[in-house]
């Protein structure tokens, strides 16, 4: 149940932040929803079998939730599809019971958790917004005094009068983001709303967030926009099958995110941690993905066979393999060879190709001091070492392994042996985004560094 949240108890000495109470206190909640594996679905099946119990299963959405907000805060929400984000905002604005455990709520609260529920498509945009606002808690007339600034910033004047059953997709969820933003709340719940729209309004979109988060309101957004939550969020929580994770700092919660998403060992070891309080290892989450070394792509292998390249992989900068690595962090790509005949000054090199098979770069030991004699029989690793710069994205790699480049014979060619998957929010269109400096020089008096007269 949502109750108003108590004062906060005295202390000695309070500071000014003492003297005011969370915005909202979740207290161990926890939710599970009863689902039916078999329904009638007629009415004689009901007079037939009268007394049939139908079975159901029981579905735990969430675990032994807590956590606070404080006023005024930018908390964000995040967790793979089916963590219990949206259940628990949905057990924050009453729209759920809860099973277990307490939420306390300090403040007038409005919920965003679809934009454009309650639009009517056969009314105009004017009768939609007087409905929609005053669903949000807005009047009438406060409604029909902001009703032109809610057209102008969803770029809708033209289409006042227009049914809304003949808008565009992009003009509807314009019109009912504009209404949302008009909203007076002190708490405001928002689903996965961020950045709707083209590329224009999108920044108008996040311009807004940025007047929501100076005027003090308290926000919880639930979202999988991990740029957003680094963007905006003050503190974030990670949700995982009901539990929660972590709870912090947006950055690191943004790339934990990010790991249990791409990576199975980070899922595999928050499986773990939640069978391991919980007790109950059949709510583990389901686990998933290659493991490292996995080769993805075998074909068109070519070379004499003089030496064989056996595995590839990537380490991170603890010499540990992984599958996935931080935009911007140290990175080696690895192969082991095993050489069956005696072969001098060998080169070896590993082609990083994008996803669309465009080579980002070649490194290898070409404009290296020679490698020496390898003996039959022997095997070795060998490392390539650098920064990962490369712009987020999934590359394939292609280890190599040759004589020469004056009189070139492969002795083993894996196309795509490996892949790797850079994470992180840079935006980029070029397929690296190295460290750089800009700078501009000063201004100049054009009438003194013309030309002499």
């Amino acid at each position: 149940m949502t109750v108003p949240v108590p004062p906060a108890p005295a202390a000695p000495a309070p500071s000014a932040a003492v003297d005011r109470p969370p915005a909202i206190v979740v207290d161990g909640i926890s939710k599970t929803f009863r689902i039916p594996t078999e329904q009638a679905h007629t009415l004689k099946e009901r007079a037939l079998h009268p007394f049939r119990r139908s079975k159901v299963r029981q579905m735990r959405s969430l675990r032994h939730v807590s956590f606070h907000v404080e006023p005024g805060e930018f908390f964000g929400v995040v967790g793979r599809n089916g963590s219990g984000k949206s259940t628990m905002l949905k057990t924050l604005a009453g729209i759920y019971g809860v099973d277990d455990g307490r939420i306390f709520v300090n403040g007038r609260m409005s919920t965003f958790i679809e934009l454009g529920v309650g639009f009517n498509p056969d009314l105009a945009a004017f009768d939609n917004v007087m409905l929609n606002a005053q669903m949000l808690g807005l009047g009438r007339a406060e409604a029909r005094r902001r009703f032109d600034a809610i057209l102008e910033f969803a770029e809708l004047q033209d289409f006042a009068d227009l049914k809304i059953k003949n808008y565009s997709s992009g003009m509807l969820v314009r019109l009912a983001f504009a209404v949302m933003i008009q909203v007076d709340a002190e708490i405001l719940l928002i689903d996965e709303v961020l950045a709707v729209g083209d590329a224009a309004f999108q920044q108008k979109c996040f311009d807004e967030f940025e007047r929501i988060r100076e005027s003090g309101a308290t926000v919880i957004l639930v979202t999988h926009d991990m740029t957003a939550v680094k963007r905006f969020c003050d503190r974030a929580l990670l949700l995982e099958r009901g539990t929660v994770v972590a709870i912090g700092d947006p950055e690191e919660i943004g790339d934990r995110y990010l790991d249990m998403n791409f990576s199975s060992d980070a899922r595999q070891e928050v499986a773990a941690e939640i069978a391991a309080d919980t007790d109950d290892a059949e709510d583990a989450p389901a686990l998933g993905g290659p493991a490292p070394g996995t080769i993805i792509d075998d074909t068109d292998r070519h070379g004499s066979g003089r030496a064989e390249i056996v595995d590839s992989w990537v380490e991170d900068g603890s010499g540990r393999r992984v599958e996935h690595l931080p935009f911007g962090s140290p990175c080696t790509l690895a192969m082991r060879v095993t050489f069956h005949d005696t072969i001098e000054d060998p080169l070896f090199g590993i082609s990083v190709l994008t996803d669309q098979g465009v080579t980002v770069f070649e490194p290898n030991n070409l404009d290296l001091p020679p490698m020496g004699r390898f003996a039959a029989g022997e095997t070795r690793e060998v490392r390539i070492a650098f920064a990962s710069y490369l712009a987020p994205g999934r590359y394939h790699l292609t280890p190599a392994l040759c004589r020469d480049e004056a009189a070139l014979e492969w002795f083993d060619r894996r196309p795509k042996m490996h892949s790797l998957l850079v994470t992180g929010t840079v935006k980029t269109l070029g397929t690296m985004h190295p460290p750089f400096t800009l700078t501009v020089d000063e201004a100049t008096d054009d009438a003194t560094t013309g030309p002499a007269a």
